[in-house]
């Protein structure tokens, strides 16, 4: 899915390159160059050391709907609705899978998966959840029309075989349906609750139908999102420390008033030129964490880039390290591959060696690269002029300008074309509009974490990406999806890097890290991506007893 920023991000002077981070505490050194003494670069912060009564918490939208297989559900539902739902498996801080509803599962063949579910689980009405609820759950999510369908695609039916069991009948051994079952696709609703409600349910009218630790209280459209402390909640270790959470939304402005003056206690950052005002104020504690969003120039079907020669010169002299500096304030490290380094929660060393030997995204622009780019647009000889959209947004607009220059550099003609942005994301899915450029922009990030989880994005079929079509990449999808060794299926994740690397249909520019700002009076939740898919209010706290 994409998650479009919405205003420049203003200059300062920082450098972010590290990504790989540790659980807590300190800067660390980085993947890609030097730290900033200036923000923490951590997945987790400090454990909470007491409770508190009441925490304002920023987001950046308003969420459009509490269901999440509603087709309006984006990641703002994830962000709110993940404190209160639980789901069969849960991602953990350390970017694992972790037990849940289900406490184990298993592969008893290559088509069925077993997975044994706890029998302790209370909804928020008071009923007990049951493997028919699980079961239900399961299907209404992989209905025709439900948002989280594309995450069943290896998944042939979910049945009841036991009190407390169920089990998938699957097309194929798939190493990431676990993964995600850890997203909106393993939430397990009440099905009487929803049932219920009809219309209402997912708007501000209606109830939550969910077992976690907070109670949707009340929504207020336009306003604020209260989530309600659950009481008696089953899972006594994940209990939240915070009897209320009030979310809200704003503009970026609003957003960095309202930390500055202490009107909220803490805000996930879309934007990070509002992190670049905060890091230095003595009283706002700014972390960063591995994430996997990047900013990407997607490639479309029509003119001169079409030729894989002409893609590979301008991604070798894309200035990245100046789009980072312009467009992120130093908080946008350049970045080689078009998913960041959160997917990288196993075989970390191997996933590292092998991005570093990758050929035509470089972090630097240096003189060989240039030679070498030069060279190519040699070989294709004539071209024709090469066409890159924006919709006037900073971020965009920055990327436009940088392909402009790399175009210069190289001897290639490059112009801007301004297209509404009502209309500019229509672009995925609606040819006419890609017909009018050969590059768009937007940044990308995935629930799955596993690099495969983007990877699959450029399969034959795919209604992402419009130049990869080779059945080899398609068989290296289906096989790492099947190996459910890690060392395995790092290999083959690796060559599907490797592969995209080599044909770019999208040329991937700088990550966005998770970046979370909060008061020196609260601490404890994730700063890591993860934050979309976990119960972070759970985790918020009194910094001091």
């Amino acid at each position: 899915m994409s998650s479009s920023l919405r205003r420049a991000a203003a200059a300062a002077s920082l450098v972010f390159t590290s990504l790989a981070v540790t659980a807590c505490g300190a800067p660390v050194q980085s993947v890609h160059g030097e730290t900033s003494t200036n923000v923490i670069r951590a997945n987790t912060t400090d454990a909470a050391v007491g409770p508190l009564d009441t925490a304002t918490w920023l987001i950046a939208k308003e969420p459009a709907t509490s269901d999440f297989d509603d087709g309006a559900s984006t990641s703002n539902t994830d962000i709110v609705m993940s404190n209160v739902c639980d789901k069969l498996i849960q991602l953990g801080t350390d970017l694992t899978v972790q037990p849940s509803i289900a406490t184990d599962w298993e592969w008893v063949s290559d088509s069925e998966l077993v997975f044994t579910l706890r029998d302790d689980v209370i909804f928020h009405d008071g009923t007990r959840m049951t493997a028919d609820d699980v079961t239900w759950s399961m299907q209404r999510h992989m209905a025709e029309g439900a948002k989280q369908k594309n995450q069943f695609a290896t998944v042939a039916g979910v049945r009841k075989t036991g009190d407390h069991q169920v089990t998938f009948d699957m097309k194929q051994r798939d190493a990431i349906i676990t993964n995600s079952l850890a997203n909106g696709a393993g939430v397990i609703w009440n099905r009487k609750v929803i049932e219920a409600q009809g219309d209402s349910f997912g708007t501000p009218a209606g109830v939550d139908a969910c077992s976690g630790p907070f109670t949707l209280q009340s929504w207020e459209s336009g306003s604020r999102i209260v989530l309600k402390k659950a009481e008696n909640y089953w899972n006594t270790e994940r209990a939240a420390k915070t009897d209320e959470v009030i979310i809200k939304w704003g503009s970026d402005d609003a957003i960095a008033n309202q930390l500055s003056t202490g009107a909220a206690d803490g805000a996930y950052l879309e934007n990070l030129s509002i992190a670049a005002n905060l890091i230095h104020r003595d009283d706002i504690t700014v972390v960063q964490g591995e994430d996997t969003r990047v900013w990407n120039l997607m490639v479309t079907e029509r003119g001169a880039l079409t030729d894989p020669r002409l893609r590979q010169a301008l991604s070798l002299v894309l200035d990245r390290e100046g789009i980072n500096t312009t467009a992120f304030s130093g908080l946008g490290p350049a970045w080689s591959q078009p998913i960041g380094s959160a997917v990288w929660s196993f075989e970390r060393d191997k996933f590292e060696a092998a991005d570093a030997e990758l050929e035509f995204a470089p972090v630097t622009v240096t003189d060989e690269n240039i030679a070498r780019a030069k060279e190519l647009v040699a070989e294709v000889g004539d071209t024709q002029e090469i066409v890159v959209a924006t919709d006037g947004e900073a971020i965009r607009s920055t990327l436009a300008e940088a392909v402009v220059s790399a175009g210069e550099t190289i001897g290639l003609d490059v112009r801007i074309l301004r297209i509404p942005t009502a209309q500019y994301g229509d672009y995925y899915g609606d040819d006419s509009v890609r017909g009018q450029a050969d590059l768009f922009s937007d940044d990308f990030f995935v629930s799955t974490y596993d690099p495969v989880g983007f990877y699959k994005n450029g399969n034959s079929e795919s209604s992402v990406e419009w130049l990869l079509k080779d059945p080899e990449y398609d068989a290296l999808i289906a096989r790492a999806r099947a190996a459910m060794d890690d060392s395995e299926r790092a290999d083959l994740e690796i060559e599907l890097a490797r592969r995209w690397n080599e044909t770019l249909p999208w040329i991937s520019a700088n990550a966005t890290p998770s970046t979370v700002a909060f008061s020196d009076e609260v601490t404890g939740v994730p700063a890591s991506g993860i934050f979309r898919y976990y119960p972070w209010a759970a985790d918020l706290g009194a910094a001091e007893e």
